[in-house]
């Protein structure tokens, strides 16, 4: 295949802005999703720089309580229901899935482009919530408060419920192209974990989606009709609220996850020059995960009143997460032992990823565990572990990945240089923004409050500058990307001597994926072929 773009590819096949909004291309889909994810993460972003801000200082600067309120659930709704929840499955799921199994295009082309704008109506119809009361309620959106609160929460509630019909429609698009459209000779045994990872979310999604939605429309019904389910002043339960919105939640926690797992699991082999080690035991291991996943929600009801006995139940069957967890962490390590290592900008990614998950993952056992959770919970700690679990993991997961296949999707090559700087500089601002955090939990300051005792005001400093370090690292890698674009090399058809499907067509690819259709006969990580035959 020639190194050099193919003269007619996705990009150009078909021009103008209308033909991106009629677009089947999976490509061109996902290319819609990344940017929409991005759009949203960088409000997100906003609104959490206006709430570190607000935060350097234990008195009023410039936002009221209730302001802050807002800002903080804006901070929270965007970036879990708009951003890290897409981010991974369907925008870079979008573009590389059918490429990664050997296919044009997905299995319901037409269906994946309703995804997306399923997806646009939910993320508008809660953000509308902007322009008239504002929403004050948490990303949780916890009753009684959720239901009694004068803000906007029947349009948010819409937003989410909608959103949530999206990932359905996507997660049912995956499933059947990964069994009935892969490409001769890739075996279930020869899959791409990131396919298997892909694979597993999507059977998250289409089993734990409907449960939430199902709550959020219970929810909204209260709060139009009166009718007593959760509000406690109408006979419902508020604790029953919890176990359906975590008995969602914490599957969503992997959906965010298990994607990034498979950006690592393909990130790694390739700049350590090795095999994965263990293939099927990390197959395996995402299942593993899946499955426990849904047996653990209770965990975050510790404090909610629930027996001793569930209490019990829940926090040993969350320590099992560690064992599949474990099984991820040590493949990674061992395809590293010994391998021919380059520490270009996805690999920094990948190891960035490996120390931020690997402290959220260790500072969740001190949350299941009875004995600390009871004075941990609705801590900063609770805040500190959070972001290092999905922001610091699913993130820097994403932009491990975005920095693999950029010179793949866009056909340019970026400066290696500048991308490795903005790593480090946003490796350095997540590490200064929440390692105080699990200070201030330790040492009992809730989550979510306006004001804070003088004696925090140091370490909230801290984490207020840590904060403009991530923001100025984001920023960068934002530049160095949008110059490649315009300004950047083309790419070779495989930059990284990478093995899997989508490295053996033209960077961009053709619009059909394929000059002709591939026919697999090794497995997905065999190296040693590479360098035989190279």
């Amino acid at each position: 295949m020639s190194g050099s773009a193919a003269e007619t590819n996705y990009l150009n096949h078909q021009k103008g802005w209308k033909s991106w909004l009629i677009t089947l291309d999976h490509k061109r889909i996902g290319l819609l999703y990344l940017a929409s994810t991005l759009v949203f993460f960088l409000m997100g972003g906003v609104f959490a720089l206006i709430l570190r801000t607000e935060l350097w200082s234990p008195n009023k600067i410039f936002l009221t309580a209730d302001k802050y309120n807002q800002a903080f659930t804006y901070h929270g709704t965007i970036m879990v229901f708009m951003v890290i929840l897409p981010l991974i499955p369907s925008a870079l799921g979008n573009i590389l899935l059918p490429m990664q199994l050997g296919t044009k295009d997905v299995a319901f082309p037409r269906l994946n482009l309703l995804s997306y704008y399923v997806y646009m109506l939910g993320a508008i119809l809660a953000l509308l919530t902007l322009f008239f009361s504002g929403l004050d309620t948490g990303w949780t959106f916890y009753t009684p408060y959720s239901i009694r609160t004068g803000t906007s929460t029947i349009l948010v509630l819409a937003g989410a419920f909608v959103m949530g019909f999206a990932a359905i429609l996507t997660a049912l698009n995956f499933i059947v192209t990964v069994h009935k459209l892969r490409a001769p000779g890739l075996t279930w045994g020869r899959l791409p974990l990131f396919i298997w990872c892909l694979y597993a979310t999507n059977i998250i999604q289409m089993l734990a989606t409907p449960v939430i939605a199902l709550t959020l429309f219970l929810l909204a019904m209260e709060r139009v009709l009166g009718i007593g389910i959760f509000d406690a002043a109408l006979g419902g339960d508020p604790v029953l609220f919890q176990h359906f919105f975590w008995f969602y939640s914490h599957p969503a926690v992997y959906i965010m996850i298990l994607p990034a797992m498979g950006i690592i699991n393909e990130v790694i082999p390739v700049f350590s020059r090795k095999n994965m080690f263990g293939y099927w035991g990390m197959a395996v291991a995402v299942f593993g995960i899946a499955i426990v996943s849904f047996v653990v929600w209770g965990h975050h009801m510790f404090t909610s009143g629930q027996s001793t006995t569930a209490n019990f139940i829940f926090s040993l069957l969350t320590m099992f997460v560690a064992v599949p967890t474990g099984i991820k962490v040590f493949g990674w390590v061992a395809t590293m032992y010994k391998g021919s290592i380059t520490f270009e900008t996805p690999m920094l990614y990948a190891l960035s990823f490996l120390f931020v998950f690997l402290v959220g993952g260790l500072t969740g056992m001190f949350l299941a565990t009875l004995a600390t959770d009871v004075h941990l919970a609705d801590t900063y700690f609770v805040v500190a572990h959070f972001h290092y679990t999905m922001v610091g993991g699913a993130v820097m997961a994403f932009l491990a990945g975005l920095h693999y296949w950029f010179p793949k999707f866009s056909g340019k090559m970026y400066s290696e240089l500048p991308a490795q700087i903005a790593c480090l500089i946003v490796f350095i601002g997540f590490n200064v923004t929440f390692m105080p955090q699990f200070l201030m939990g330790a040492r009992g300051l809730p989550r979510r409050y306006y004001d804070y005792p003088p004696e925090f005001t140091t370490l909230h400093q801290i984490s207020t500058v840590g904060a403009y370090i991530i923001a100025i690292g984001v920023a960068m890698t934002f530049w160095v990307l949008i110059y490649a674009i315009f300004k950047g090399k083309k790419a070779s058809s495989n930059p990284w001597n990478a093995i899997t499907l989508e490295w053996q067509t033209t960077s961009p690819p053709y619009h059909e994926n394929f000059e002709v259709e591939p026919v697999v006969t090794t497995g997905p990580y065999d190296f040693h072929l590479l360098e035989k035959g190279d």
